[in-house]
């Protein structure tokens, strides 16, 4: 079976929105995707750019942006609510999906985007993040409490380090065999890559 990995944090609109969409055109190939967590702030620090390119964003551009958001969501046919204050601190919410097991990763993924993204709540804060696993079906309060824990933390950093060897230098970014596409606008081309 072939196989799509995506890389994300759940601080991307864009990786949202590929969220919302990755596992039905995986679905259509007869793939399985493999979810890649990762922290895009680390991902910039490291590559030497702003933690918030919005900063640096010229007005005509974050206008644009803002009105290109809204038509990928009608276009997607999903919600888009700009969170206050985004971009927020996603370092609890990354981490607990990391402590999830495979079986109750992308339960954790689609319910932390949820929260984010169509409900506007504010995942920095861990009783946000509990809740909306909890909400889900997951034991939230058990995933947040690892959100402590050593290995974790350790784990989020190896994957942040390893999506910048592998050329990552945005989310979402997508690979099927080594063939890597940038952005939500590529699933056509993702799902003709995964075409048996």
């Amino acid at each position: 079976m072939s196989e799509v990995e995506i890389w994300f944090d759940v601080v991307c609109p864009y990786a949202y929105l590929a969220s919302t969409q990755i596992e039905s055109v995986a679905a259509r190939a007869g793939a399985k995707v493999r979810w890649e967590p990762m922290l895009l702030g680390g991902l910039f620090r490291a590559m030497g750019q702003v933690d918030d390119p919005d900063r640096t964003m010229s007005e005509p551009k974050r206008l644009h942006t803002a009105r290109d958001l809204e038509r990928w969501s009608e276009h997607f046919g999903v919600p888009l609510v700009r969170p206050a204050s985004h971009p927020r601190r996603t370092v609890v919410a990354m981490r607990a999906i990391c402590a999830a097991n495979e079986r109750d990763r992308a339960t954790a993924i689609h319910a932390l985007f949820a929260a984010y993204w169509a409900r506007g709540e504010d995942v920095s804060d861990p009783t946000v993040v509990r809740d909306a696993l909890i909400a889900a079906g997951l034991d939230g309060a058990l995933l947040v409490a690892s959100t402590h824990d050593a290995a974790i933390k350790d784990d989020l950093r190896a994957r942040t380090d390893r999506a910048m060897r592998k050329g990552v230098f945005g989310v979402p970014t997508m690979f099927v065999g080594e063939e890597m596409f940038w952005g939500q606008d590529r699933l056509d081309w993702v799902e003709r890559a995964l075409a048996p």
